[in-house]
């Protein structure tokens, strides 16, 4: 293999420059035209289920106390509230009432895409001995994916309005933003795991053996290309709460994948899926089981953001479309879930859209 200019060393089990050297779509790049066709073809009804929980769901910061729910605004207009605004005041002559708004996000609160620049690994990918801190295909932090150094050009400023402190940008990455998943449209087939029709609304971490097992009992065949979405529960149990979420609840509340089973991890490398999504916080279980030395805190991350260039999507809305599926014997669905395309994010908000 050439070596890339950004490395000389890639992680062990990465596919680091297999899409070629400046690659940003990682397994994204198995959603061919032909998987997207596969898609359409699962679609025999015409039903569209959507996927997302409101975007102001949880409710609270239980699940994350660095994330908040949105914040909505009117803009201003003359000075004034830009919302059920009068245009006659400025005008006699116009009988339009106009309303128009602005948000503040946190854009990996609720239904989410994971961009390829949330998380990165320290790794020597200059051969040097020495670990730097580095994404996805080598790109850099502090280089590609940059952030400012002070606290005070961070988060939403004391007053917490669109007037405290935050009519700037003070991040981005400049490669690997979820722009670069969103101009790939996110469209193709589909496949539903149902991990709560077999381990119910308890905690269990789901490791390969078990993760066989469901596969084994339901039919289901994961092929490359295919996105992969977990059904847990944990969403629905979301909205059973009202947006007033339980924080003693919330982590002992249905299955979650066990990051630190390796053969789990090889699954996911040898399958081939583009995209995996759960309906639960992180996909994987949140701290992770115990390991002994340095390693990752969330390792499912790890293996799938860092080197395999695969998105996680978290907090999605399945049991309506998974219930639905079961019930006909099904697994297979068209999915399109395209994320904003705001240059720059690290994650984004998505309303995903399962059709059969």
């Amino acid at each position: 293999m050439d070596i890339n200019p950004r490395w000389k060393h890639r992680p062990d089990g990465s596919n680091w420059g297999d899409f070629g050297p400046d690659d940003q779509a990682g397994r994204m790049n198995l959603v061919t035209a032909d998987k997207v066709r596969l898609g359409i073809v699962e679609v025999r009804e015409g039903l569209t289920f959507c996927l997302s929980l409101p975007l102001d769901y949880p409710g609270g910061n239980q699940l994350n106390p660095r994330r908040h729910p949105p914040v909505l605004r009117p803009t201003l207009r003359n000075g004034r509230p830009n919302m059920n605004y009068r245009l006659f005041v400025d005008d006699e002559t116009q009988t339009d009432g106009i309303s128009d708004d602005l948000a503040i996000l946190h854009l990996q609160y609720s239904t989410q895409w994971d961009s390829l620049a949330h998380v990165g690994q320290l790794f020597d990918a200059n051969g040097d001995g020495i670990p730097e801190a580095v994404y996805y295909n080598g790109y850099r932090a502090g280089q590609e994916v940059v952030g400012p150094a002070s606290a005070d050009d961070a988060g939403i400023g004391a007053s917490g309005s669109a007037s405290g402190g935050i009519l700037r940008s003070t991040s981005a990455a400049r490669a690997l933003g979820i722009e670069n998943m969103a101009q790939r449209c996110v469209q193709g087939r589909a496949v539903m795991i149902d991990l709560r029709a077999h381990f119910g609304d308890e905690r269990v971490a789901v490791g390969y053996e078990q993760l066989m097992g469901v596969l084994s009992a339901d039919r289901v065949v994961v092929e490359p290309g295919d996105m992969v979405c977990l059904h847990t529960g944990f969403a629905d149990r979301l909205l059973e709460m009202g947006g007033r979420p339980n924080a003693a609840a919330l982590g002992s509340l249905c299955a979650v994948l066990d990051g630190r089973d390796p053969r789990l991890l090889q699954w996911i490398t040898d399958c081939g899926l583009a995209v995996l999504a759960a309906d639960n916080y992180a996909v994987e279980a949140h701290p992770a089981t115990s390991h002994v030395g340095c390693c990752a805190a969330l390792p499912l991350h790890e293996h799938c953001l860092f080197k395999l260039g695969v998105h996680l999507g978290e907090i999605w809305h399945l049991t309506p479309l998974a219930n639905w599926l079961r019930e006909r014997g099904r697994s297979r669905f068209l999915l399109t879930a395209p994320p904003l395309r705001l240059p720059g994010a690290v994650g984004s908000p998505v309303t995903p859209v399962g059709t059969v």
